[in-house]
């Protein structure tokens, strides 16, 4: 007799922060602790069945709401798994339709953290559950892909910023250091960035100017800011 098929929704969600060693801007996910069989007591990504009555998208928002308190304006599918052996543990079948999300560092601090939800550099996670360590792998390798063609920073930052600060969107993201110089041509000739009339002030060195997105183009590079 085949084994019942359950729908499942889970969350990839980035946030930028300071690392706690280098303190140099990082990628973080929050995770959450199992509190029940199987994978009891390890971290997991923050999700759940998929209930009769709602979307996929629809689900990953309330998943995340309950479980993080977190609200992400960025929720876009990202991939789904479902082997048939991914989760032996189990007497069905599971597959998971997997969103990822880009938070600000002001969300990001906004969400629920505690005991059983915490924040985890993205490269040094513990032994997650299931095989949610290559739902993960996947992500970010996907996140480092579109980075560098896609609107896909914008998500880290506000309506406006520096190009300092997409610089360090970038080599969060890219895990290298790149020249600002060499940044600001890319970035001015690839016509994604509108020169705005202000600029960022304070501090020691001399004001910013603030650029922003063009709207024209879509957040990333297949869809609209909201997942399908």
């Amino acid at each position: 007799m085949d084994a019942p098929i359950t729908v499942a929704v889970s969350t990839v969600i980035f946030a930028l922060r300071p690392h706690p060693t280098t303190r140099r801007p990082a990628l973080w996910i929050p995770l959450v602790r199992r509190i029940r069989e199987p994978h009891r007591g390890r971290w997991a990504l923050p999700g759940g069945p998929l209930a009769a009555e709602e979307g996929l998208a629809a689900s990953a928002a309330r998943n995340l709401r309950e479980t993080t308190r977190l609200t992400p304006q960025y929720l876009e599918q990202l991939y789904a798994f479902g082997g048939p052996d991914r989760a032996p543990e189990t007497a069905e079948r599971i597959v998971s339709v997997v969103y990822w999300a880009m938070v600000r560092p002001e969300e990001a601090d906004a969400g629920a953290a505690g005991v059983n939800v915490q924040w985890f550099v993205a490269d040094e996670l513990p032994e997650l559950a299931f095989d949610h360590s290559l739902i993960v792998e996947y992500a970010l390798w996907r996140l480092r892909n579109k980075v560098e063609y896609s609107r896909i920073a914008a998500a880290f930052l506000g309506e406006t910023f520096t190009l300092a600060e997409l610089r360090r969107v970038h080599e969060a993201v890219l895990q290298r250091t790149l020249d600002p110089a060499n940044f600001r041509r890319q970035m001015e000739a690839s016509g994604r960035l509108v020169a705005t009339d202000a600029f960022r002030t304070g501090g020691r060195h001399r004001p910013a100017r603030l650029y922003r997105h063009d709207r024209s183009i879509h957040l990333a590079d297949n869809g609209p800011l909201t997942g399908q």
